[in-house]
């Protein structure tokens, strides 16, 4: 079973993060993640008869139609790495950032709650939308905001920030509870029925990502700050600031 999603997600991110975090030093994950992209792009990356571009899934020899809310962090992590893509090939990485953003506003923008399922299939005629019952709640997940906030950093395009305030008010309107947040059963149900958990990457994640979306861009500015895979930041190692310690000493 091979997923960009969940249980494989961070390790391609990571390998990315890790160059970055060494101030473009470490080779070997500049190497294998530019590799695994263009891997993901041959096996899993498929347009669908709409033309919404989405990473499907290899599960047991075939290619299973479905992306996962999890998957949708990967726009961001494309636009993210475009910088150190070979030259001919930056443009390409922003232009597949910003289509994975497109492809997972939409699975948020087809559900009656604005809020996007756990999962969504892209096949029998369906795109972007789930058709299990098992893979129509929202937890309060924050991959497709972390999307958005990259996609904005990097471009400055404003329809990044007017979805991103999409999100908030249907968050608002639909998840706000007595007690905080609280995740969805059934996001294309008219009614909302609460499953009473606040999950804790709701507060670490989905809220500062939305924070940083709506920030000036010299707030945590990603020269000198690499978010791990649950938004913390990690400063970047610079190499200029070895030499400045060794002078001082």
């Amino acid at each position: 079973h091979v997923s960009i999603g969940g249980l494989g997600d961070s390790f391609y991110e990571y390998l990315l993060k890790a160059w970055l975090m060494s101030d473009k030093t470490d080779e070997d994950g500049k190497k294998m993640y530019y590799d695994a992209v263009q891997a993901i792009e041959t096996h899993l990356i498929r347009k669908s008869s709409g033309g919404l571009t989405y990473i499907a899934e290899w599960k047991g020899g075939l290619l299973e139609h479905k992306m996962g809310h999890l998957t949708c962090f990967a726009g961001g992590m494309f636009a993210l790495g475009a910088d150190g893509a070979p030259s001919d090939k930056t443009g390409h990485h922003i232009e597949l950032g910003a289509e994975i953003a497109r492809t997972c506003h939409e699975s948020y923008d087809r559900t009656r709650m604005k809020l996007g399922p756990e999962a969504f299939r892209f096949d029998g005629g369906v795109e972007a939308i789930a058709t299990r019952q098992n893979e129509k709640y929202y937890i309060l997940r924050p991959e497709v905001i972390e999307t958005y906030m990259y996609m904005w950093r990097l471009t400055h395009d404003p329809k990044y920030r007017e979805w991103g305030w999409e999100a908030v008010e249907a968050l608002e309107k639909h998840c706000r509870v007595d007690g905080g947040y609280s995740g969805i059963r059934d996001v294309y149900n008219n009614h909302e029925r609460h499953d009473d958990v606040q999950q804790s990457f709701f507060l670490s994640e989905t809220l500062k990502y939305l924070y940083l979306l709506f920030s000036e861009d010299d707030l945590l500015p990603f020269e000198h700050w690499v978010f791990n895979t649950e938004a913390h930041p990690l400063p970047v190692l610079h190499k200029d600031d070895g030499n400045k310690e060794e002078n001082q000493k």
